[in-house]
């Protein structure tokens, strides 16, 4: 199978993803045994499990400062040091310190939930090709609702994909007062393109939460958080009911990757040119929490 590729916004190139256990999730998504594998231990549960436990474990924290250091993670911005924290998942949910990411423009501009590698589409009902030719997402299977499936379709949707290198916290993309979080059930497969380019289906049959933001200037603006391999937790933050503004911390994801999808209603974003360009060329744009992903529509 060949490498994830993906196009930087700030070096301007395209280049390749660092993946943690490439040749296991080639093994697991592209063999026969990989495939069993996956069904026996993976779907079921065990598989995360064991990996959380492992992950917490005050012995993990003796294996940070080789995969920082392998691959290449800036520990400028963090609030802890290296050898400051109590486990592998206390590192990998880590805080910044303030100002670490500012936010771009102002209330009219909707930023990146998360660092991660993002694609974006004008219309959620009219795309046809999701990491590989003929894919396209499930609406109501994927937001467990066709009420809210039929309210977003002729929307913008913003797909982005977290990487077990990254920054795990995940923020609000617009000021607004959210509803409390919807559990939507399922098992626990990877989001990594070796996965997706095979069966999309993964983002609404994994376990997810599902949030509204009611916003004056966007309108509902809907945040579902997907979990993935090794992602046993994904942790709400935030207070139901009470004005969060953008940028504001919303939650993070245990170990492993992970997706966050934003779903905006018709004609209320424009979405970034450069997202919108890259996305069309089949590639995931990298940016950071806070970065740009769209403005007002007007």
């Amino acid at each position: 199978m060949e490498g994830i590729r993906y196009y930087n916004r700030y070096t301007g190139r395209e280049e390749r993803e660092q993946v943690p256990g490439e040749k296991y999730m080639q093994w697991i998504y592209g063999t026969a045994s990989g495939k069993a594998a996956l069904h026996v231990l993976i779907k079921r549960g065990v598989f995360s499990r064991l990996l959380g436990w492992l992950k917490n474990r005050p012995s993990s924290a003796r294996s940070i400062p080789s995969f920082v250091e392998e691959y290449g993670i800036n520990m400028e911005d963090s609030l802890k040091g290296v050898g400051e924290f109590r486990h592998f998942n206390d590192f990998f949910y880590r805080r910044l310190k303030p100002g670490a990411r500012p936010l771009a423009g102002g209330e009219d501009t909707a930023v990146f939930p998360a660092d991660a590698r993002h694609m974006g589409w004008e219309r959620a009902d009219r795309i046809k090709n999701v990491f590989v030719k003929g894919q396209r997402f499930d609406l109501p299977s994927l937001l467990g609702s066709d009420t809210l499936a039929e309210r977003y379709a002729a929307g913008a949707v913003v797909l982005s994909r977290l990487c077990p290198t990254d920054y795990h916290r995940f923020h609000f993309p617009v000021s607004g007062v959210p509803g409390p979080w919807t559990k939507l059930g399922g098992p626990l497969a990877s989001v990594s393109p070796y996965c997706l380019r095979g069966r999309l289906a993964w983002l609404w049959t994994n376990k997810r939460n599902l949030t509204l933001i009611r916003s004056e200037l966007w309108g509902e603006v809907a945040m579902l958080e997907v979990g993935a391999t090794g992602v046993g937790l994904i942790e709400e933050t935030y207070v139901p009911g009470v004005f969060s503004a953008r940028g504001a911390e919303k939650g993070y994801f245990a170990f492993g990757g992970s997706t966050v999808m934003c779903f905006f209603e018709p004609g209320r974003v424009s979405l970034a040119s450069d997202l919108l360009e890259k996305t069309e060329e089949g590639l995931e744009l990298f940016a950071r929490q806070g970065d740009m992903m769209g403005t007002a529509a007007t």
